[in-house]
């Protein structure tokens, strides 16, 4: 149905990289009717994804509070009002537990829990007739991933304030929620789901037999954005149900790999 977030004003943070998740987000948000202001670090392709658009662009790094606090007022004072703010920031750290610096253990913080919390705090105090905020986090926040611990611990920890923040301003018509997806098909993602066996070591963990798709994510963010939806401090698994089932382990993946790369070999 269009036009579900029909004259609302919307916040997406993360969109500064072209055709990834969060500009998946904004874009679907357009055609659903709201206006949308789309943040991150980059302004020369912020400026041209807004202008795609029609929305507006403001720089924004998460990890710095007088940023992230600019964002929601400078936001909220070009949309005439704030109704809905997505944080789809993320980065995919693959390194070992042992394996992981000090410096990049802080990195993911500052980024994926540090920043998370920022950004509710600035929304919710910019949101004053109510609204939804929304945290993109990670099914590997409930399952495991072998070589993602620092990333797979920063987004459970916010899963966890994502249910805070929740229960803290409901009261003020403010919902707050997370939605988990599992491996995306998505520029991030494109040069590993090339490798011949990796696709193919993922697929058996989900019932419906694909991997997601950044306009999986989008269509959620819409009915969890909208007046429809009756819910609070909640993670929603948007992964094929992979949460069901698992993750293979970096054993399985090297073997799918070695398997696909083998096959792939012209006969002598």
């Amino acid at each position: 149905m269009a036009g579900r977030l029909k004259d609302k004003g919307a916040i997406v943070l993360g969109a500064a990289n072209r055709d990834n998740m969060a500009q998946v987000i904004a874009r679907r948000l357009v055609q659903e009717g709201a206006s949308v202001v789309v943040a991150g670090r980059k302004m020369d392709e912020l400026d041209r994804f807004a202008g795609e658009i029609g929305g507006h662009a403001i720089r924004c790094d998460i990890t710095r509070r007088d940023e992230v606090f600019a964002l929601a007022a400078q936001g909220k004072e070009r949309l005439g009002r704030l109704d809905i703010a997505v944080n789809a920031t993320g980065w995919g750290l693959l390194t070992g537990f042992l394996q992981t610096t000090e410096e990049e253990f802080e990195q993911m913080s500052a980024l994926q829990f540090k920043g998370p919390f920022l950004f509710m705090q600035a929304m919710i105090e910019a949101m004053d007739q109510g609204g939804s905020i929304i945290q993109i986090s990670s099914a590997t926040a409930k399952i495991m991933l072998n070589d993602h611990a620092a990333y797979m611990g920063a987004k459970a920890g916010t899963d966890h304030m994502v249910r805070v923040a929740a229960h803290e301003f409901g009261s003020r018509g403010i919902r707050v929620n997370s939605i988990s997806p599992g491996l995306t098909a998505t520029p991030m993602t494109s040069d590993a789901l090339a490798v011949p066996g990796i696709a193919e070591a993922f697929l058996p963990g989900y019932p419906l037999g694909r991997v997601g798709t950044a306009d999986d994510i989008a269509a959620a963010c819409v009915f969890v954005a909208s007046d429809e939806c009756f819910m609070t401090g909640e993670n929603l698994q948007v992964n094929g149900g992979l949460t069901l089932r698992r993750n293979p382990t970096r054993e399985e993946i090297a073997a799918s790999v070695e398997a696909h790369g083998q096959a792939a070999q012209p006969a002598a």
